[in-house]
C-alpha cells in the first residue's frame, strides 16, 4: 500500500506560517494533483511530504507508516524536480544508475532496471549523451527515468512542466499520465496550471493562502465548486462573476435580479435575502434565445478573439446605473460578431452558480453531466 495522509500539518517560516493545518488523505495508486496561484503552498506541503521542509506540527504517514521524523532518503519516495536536476558530468545513463549505486543494488538488478525505463520512457538511443546534448523535453524524460528506476512508493512531481514549450507540455502531459497508467504507483503532482490539473488528476487538491479550498474530482470542482475562488480558478477562459439581487426563495429555486429588470429563477434553493453573486461559465453563454429558462443580458462587445476551433467574445454588462462588469462568452458560433457593438446574450438557469457574501456556493438542485 502507498497511501499517503497527512493530518494537521502546519509549517512555518519564522513568524509567518506558510501551511495551516493541512489534512488529507491521498488513496494508494491515485493521481492527485496540487493546484493554486503563486504563494498558495502547494510546493511547500509536497515538500513537506517528502521530508525537504521540517513541519512545526502534524505528521506525515506513508503506506501506515509515520514518516514524520524520518529523512527523506528513508521515505522510499522519488522526485522529479522543475529544473531537472540532472547531473551535467555524467551521462544519462550513469543518471539512473546513481541513485541505485548508492542504494548497493547490484549491477545485474541495476541494468535491469535502467532498460526497463529506457524502455517505458523511449530514451534508449539517449542514455550514452550527457544532458547538454538533449532537449528540454528529453531532460525531463531522463529525469523521470531516474525516479523510475528506484521503483518508489510514491512519485512526487514538481511543477516539472513548467520549463518546457506548450506543445511539448501537451506531449509531456499526456506520456506521464500514460506512464502512471503502466506503473500503477501513487503520484503527488503540483503545478500552477489548472489544465494540466483537470487533464491529468483523479482528484484535485485546491489550494489558497495554505489552506485546501476544496478537494475533489475535475468533474466535481468544475460543476460544483466549494466557492467562488475554485469556481474562478478552475475553468479556462474563467466564470463570470456578476452581482445580483435575491428577490424571492423557495425551498429548491430561487429569483434573482441582474442589473435593472433582468431576472431569472434559478434551481438553487435555500439562498439568503439581499445581494448574492452569480457565476457563469463562458462556454454557457448563447447568442440565441434558447427554449428553456435563460438570463438574458445585453453584453458590449469589446474584443473578439478567434482561436480557430473557438472563438472567445469580451465585453461587458450593466449591473447598475452606472456600473458594468467585464463578461467573457466562448464558443464556435461567434465568428460574425463585430466588436464594439451590442448584442442580448442568455444564460441557462440549469448553468448558473450563486454565492452568499462570504463566497461560499449555495446547492445547485441540477443533475450533472456525466464524463
Amino acid at each position: 500500500m502507498a497511501d499517503v495522509i497527512v493530518s494537521d500539518l502546519v509549517k512555518k517560516y519564522g513568524g509567518w506560517t506558510a501551511l495551516h493545518g493541512i489534512n488529507l488523505d491521498i488513496k494508494d495508486r491515485e493521481f492527485i494533483v496540487f493546484v493554486g496561484p503563486s504563494g498558495s503552498g502547494k510546493s511547500t506541503l509536497l515538500r513537506s511530504i517528502a521530508g525537504l521542509e521540517p513541519i512545526a506540527g502534524g505528521k506525515v504517514c506513508i503506506g501506515g507508516e509515520d514518516v514524520t521524523n524520518i529523512d527523506p532518503a528513508d521515505r522510499d519516495l522519488s522526485m522529479v524536480f522543475q529544473n531537472y536536476a540532472l547531473f551535467p558530468h555524467m551521462s544519462c545513463r550513469a543518471n539512473l544508475e546513481f541513485p541505485l549505486k548508492i542504494a548497493g543494488q547490484t549491477m545485474e538488478d541495476i541494468n535491469q532496471r535502467v532498460a526497463k525505463a529506457g524502455q517505458l520512457l523511449h530514451i534508449e538511443e539517449l542514455l550514452d549523451r550527457k544532458p547538454s546534448e538533449l532537449s528540454g523535453g528529453q531532460r525531463q524524460r531522463v529525469a523521470i527515468g531516474r525516479a523510475i528506476v528506484k521503483e518508489p512508493k510514491v512519485f512526487l512531481f514538481d511543477e516539472p512542466l513548467s520549463n518546457l514549450d506548450a506543445e511539448l507540455r501537451i506531449k509531456m502531459r499526456v506520456e506521464i499520465v500514460k506512464l502512471h497508467r503502466k506503473l500503477l504507483n501513487t503520484i503527488i503532482y503540483v503545478t500552477h496550471d489548472q489544465v494540466e490539473a483537470m487533464t491529468m488528476a483523479d482528484r484535485i487538491v485546491v489550494l489558497r493562502d495554505g489552506r485546501i479550498e476544496q478537494v475533489g474530482t475535475p468533474h466535481e470542482l468544475y460543476y460544483r465548486p466549494a466557492n467562488q475562488f475554485v469556481a474562478s480558478f478552475i475553468g479556462a477562459p474563467q466564470m463570470n462573476i456578476l452581482p445580483c439581487r435575491s428577490l424571492s426563495g423557495e425551498k429548491t429555486t430561487t429569483r434573482i435580479s441582474v442589473g435593472e429588470g433582468f431576472e431569472v429563477t434559478l434551481p438553487i434553493g435555500d439562498a439568503p435575502e439581499g445581494e448574492l453573486n452569480l457565476g457563469f461559465r463562458p462556454e454557457n453563454v448563447s447568442f440565441s434565445k434558447p427554449d428553456f429558462d435563460a438570463l438574458e443580458l445585453n453584453l458590449k462587445t469589446d474584443l473578439v478573439e478567434h482561436l480557430g476551433a473557438l472563438t472567445n467574445v469580451y465585453g461587458s454588462v450593466a449591473v447598475g446605473a452606472q456600473k458594468e462588469m467585464e463578461v467573457t462568452a466562448s464558443g464556435v458560433s461567434h465568428a460574425s460578431l463585430n466588436e464594439e457593438c451590442t448584442v442580448p446574450i442568455w444564460i441557462p438557469a440549469n448553468e448558473c452558480h450563486l454565492f452568499d457574501s462570504t463566497g461560499k456556493a449555495l446547492i445547485r438542485n441540477v443533475d450533472l453531466p456525466q464524463w
